[in-house]
């Protein structure tokens, strides 16, 4: 069972500006939520990643980026929907985190800075042993989640190293398109992962283009569009039949882009 189930917004007072003028918003007046997976897909625009950010806010959820997401600016202009969000709970949880894929990328920088820092503290303070160890102490923490420097991995393998030391059960964990740091094979792993950790009572609720995440088994698909958002199956999404349909032939599309009038 899904901790967070219910979304809710009341009918804007003015839904001309935005974000109350995106089309999805409509369709939040009261909005059931059935699986410990949803999905949230559309074309760019569409709002999916702006009702991820304001569930974000509302739950109150951990950022791994480089601000609170009460102090994030490039969250300033959702932050009028993400008050009027009501949101209802099976068990409320305050587990979890929210995460962007560039957030993933600033978080390996400031691991590194850090590290910089204490090898500097570590080299002024060598004559004293105290010190030093308490600052050799401290870096390896910084790797001992991980087995090894996050910097050491690839991309998609320190992607997934991350969630795997970071997601535990009855978290809920609010995740903008993963697939940006990962490759179709790591896509599949990411997916098998969440379906694992699902099991073990975390939600996920996760904004992607990637036909591989979306496949997961029971999850539930809101798909975003001009007209507001509806819950979908996978066969039904767009981002499905057309991925399908081009692989079985790339040459027609190529054909077609390249044809001169």
């Amino acid at each position: 069972m899904p901790h967070l189930k219910r979304i809710h917004c009341p009918t804007p007072s003015d839904d001309s500006a935005f974000p109350f003028s995106l089309p999805f918003v409509a369709s939040l007046v009261e909005r059931e939520i059935t699986s410990s997976i949803l999905f949230l897909v559309g074309e760019n625009g569409s709002g999916k990643s702006s009702l991820l950010e304001s569930i974000a806010i509302a739950s109150k959820r951990i950022s791994v980026g480089d601000s609170a997401l009460d102090q994030d600016p490039t969250l300033a202009e959702i932050r009028p929907l993400a008050q009027s969000l009501r949101l209802g709970w099976s068990k409320r949880t305050g587990k979890g985190f929210f995460l962007r894929a560039e957030d993933f990328f600033n978080f390996i920088r400031r691991n590194k800075e850090m590290e910089k820092t204490f090898d500097g503290y570590i080299e002024h303070f060598k004559d004293d042993a105290r010190v030093r160890g308490y600052m050799e102490g401290n870096k390896r923490a910084i790797n001992a989640r991980y087995g090894r420097d996050l910097n050491d991995f690839s991309h998609g393998e320190g992607f997934l190293e991350f969630a795997k030391s970071r997601v535990h059960p009855g978290g809920l964990y609010l995740i903008d398109e993963p697939e940006a740091a990962l490759s179709p094979q790591r896509q599949l792993a990411f997916a098998l992962f969440i379906f694992e950790m699902a099991q073990q009572g975390c939600q996920f609720i996760i904004a992607s283009h990637s036909p591989i995440i979306l496949s997961v088994p029971q999850a539930e698909i809101w798909r975003f569009d001009e007209f507001g958002l509806e819950t979908v199956s996978y066969e039904q999404l767009e981002h499905v039949s057309f991925t399908r349909n081009f692989l079985q032939a790339p040459e027609r599309y190529w054909r077609q882009l390249t044809q001169e009038d």
